[in-house]
């Protein structure tokens, strides 16, 4: 079996969503992470605050500097995330599909490299 990540492609350039279709969004996320569960594919999960919270670590020269924000200047940016365990990238494909129709966006999906 090999490991995929599934990314969520999100633009926090975007009107939010009103509630009542937040709360419905999260539902059916959460009922693809049970069938993930149940499938035995799900291997971690998990939403991500705004680019805006992220720090950026860089080493360069032996110097570390660290920067408030995000580090690519582009509106779409991980909005969350899966690793899953599947048989092949078509698997992964197939999940990636029932991710999107749950959050409503684009998925990228990349396997990771092979531990031999």
């Amino acid at each position: 079996m090999k490991q995929y990540m599934l990314a969520v492609q999100f633009d926090y350039t975007a009107p939010s969503l009103p509630d009542d279709e937040v709360q419905t969004l999260y539902g059916d996320v959460e009922r693809v992470n049970e069938e993930l569960r149940k499938a035995g594919a799900w291997v971690f999960g998990g939403g991500l605050l705004a680019p805006s919270s992220a720090t950026v670590v860089r080493v360069e020269g032996g110097d570390t500097t660290m920067t408030d924000g995000p580090y690519a200047e582009t509106k779409e940016t991980i909005g969350g995330f899966w690793v899953l365990r599947c048989a092949d990238l078509d698997e992964a494909l197939a999940w990636a599909e029932k991710c999107s129709r749950a959050c409503r966006g684009p998925i990228e999906v990349r396997p990771f490299e092979d531990e031999d």
